[in-house]
């Protein structure tokens, strides 16, 4: 088996629930600190050795293309002002993969996303990172996934233990338990009732797939929102196929949620060694004066 070098980001969706702002600006430019979303993910594909990504992007998701492209009258500007510090920033952006683009012209949903990715993927596995959100962890997420997949050959999936009466708002797998982190998946349950959840271990935004993944989604009908869903392919899949499970060591940040971003926005915040002190001193303020 060799390693994974090819990563798939769908970028593709709305973003409705940040509008106004998602309305001109794509949800996954979305700040933490003074990174877009979207880079932070890529980050992490790059940290695991991944050297080759498509972005699946839509209409209107220029500005994704546009950060990852070289910035030359920019750079040449910051050089000319001696701010070498933040052109070696930039230099590190434009090191970091070779970024491949395909358009999603119509969205009918994450796994026609994933489809538009077959002829990029062509016949090697690879690892699919959701752009609205970041995973955080040492080692990178995606890389543990590489790793459990290496060990056994099939899918793998992220899975996060969440709780129970949250469940109706995730995708939650049936599984048993291998090594207590490497989980053997039975079934795939879509937003289940927290009465009858098999459950409380939520797919948790990252994947590393077979290439057997396309012809599951060419069998794959339109299912709920009419759209065509990743995890009526994943339930294929697992009628000939195993599926694992990683209960991965590290922590979800789901920044398509607004209280989840704005947890997200001080803890990277509270992150950053230049702004801890004032920060959390501003954040204890903050909360004493609160009626």
């Amino acid at each position: 088996m060799s390693a994974i070098r090819k990563a798939v980001i769908p970028a593709a969706g709305f973003g409705t629930r940040f509008l106004p702002f998602t309305r001109a600006v794509p949800k996954e430019m979305i700040p933490l600190v003074d990174k877009p979303v979207i880079q932070y993910v890529v980050e992490e594909a790059a940290a695991a050795g991944i050297t080759e990504i498509l972005i699946v992007i839509s209409s209107g998701k220029t500005a994704i293309q546009d950060h990852f492209h070289p910035a030359a009258e920019l750079e040449a500007r910051l050089k000319a002002s001696g701010k070498e510090e933040l052109l070696a920033e930039l230099a590190a952006i434009d090191a970091l993969a070779n970024i491949h683009y395909v358009y999603q012209h119509e969205l009918n949903g994450l796994g026609d996303a994933v489809a538009r990715a077959r002829t990029f993927v062509g016949h090697e596995p690879f690892a699919l990172l959701l752009g609205d959100t970041v995973l955080t962890g040492d080692p990178p997420v995606i890389g543990q996934l590489v790793e459990a997949h290496e060990r056994t050959g099939a899918a793998v999936v992220a899975l996060e233990e969440v709780p129970r009466e949250k469940v109706n708002r995730y995708g939650i797998a049936d599984a048993v338990s291998r090594d207590g982190r490497l989980y053997e998946v039975r079934a795939l349950v879509e937003k289940p009732d927290p009465a009858t959840a098999p459950g409380n271990l939520a797919i948790a935004s990252r994947y590393v797939f077979t290439p057997e993944i396309f012809a599951e989604l060419d069998r794959t009908g339109r299912g709920r929102g009419g759209e065509i869903q990743l995890t009526d392919a994943m339930k294929l899949l697992l009628t000939h196929q195993p599926l694992y499970g990683l209960r991965f060591e590290g922590r979800r940040h789901d920044i398509g949620n607004k209280l989840e971003f704005l947890k997200s926005t001080v803890e990277f915040g509270l992150r950053r060694p230049e702004f801890h002190d004032a920060f959390a001193a501003f954040l204890r303020d903050i909360i004493r004066n609160e009626p």
